[in-house]
């Protein structure tokens, strides 16, 4: 089964790229190697929701959120590769978490993004990961996602 397959399995489609928010590109390509820009959790421009882990979102809300991102990362990707069926492999996903003081629980909130790519891409979503507590983000976001991904 295709990456797109799989999308289409679970009711998901890619989203338009996320303009930047700024003065970057959202994705690069360089040699076999793909980068995103970090991705926010967008759904139709909009930010799906605001605020800090451990004090207005909960762990689950964080990973949903961090699931989007990884979906909107995917959107970028493909943008510049064509097919996801192109992705050899995730080499590195990082997510950072605007956190509260206090709050530990990045490596859960990362989880939504890292099984999610699983799930769609089978062994190529296998990564290295870093999961990053912030004290805030861009236009409030909860959750940040960047990849890095190997293509043929």
């Amino acid at each position: 089964m295709t990456p797109e397959e799989k999308l289409a399995e679970l009711g998901l489609t890619l989203p338009p790229v996320v303009a930047p928010l700024a003065a970057y590109v959202p994705v690069v390509r360089t040699g076999n190697l793909v980068y995103t820009s970090g991705q926010l959790p967008m759904v139709d421009g909009k930010l799906t929701a605001t605020g800090k882990l451990g004090a207005d979102v909960s762990v689950d809300e964080g990973k949903e959120m961090a699931r989007v991102c990884a979906l909107n990362a995917l959107a970028a990707l493909k943008s510049e590769v064509g097919d996801l069926a192109a992705v050899k492999r995730i080499v590195k996903v990082v997510v950072f978490v605007a956190s509260a003081p206090g709050f530990t629980q990045q490596p859960q909130v990362a989880n939504g993004a890292s099984e999610f790519l699983a799930e769609v891409l089978g062994e190529a979503g296998a990564h290295a990961r870093s999961a990053v507590g912030v004290a805030v983000l861009p236009l409030d976001a909860s959750v940040e996602v960047e990849l890095i991904a190997e293509v043929g």
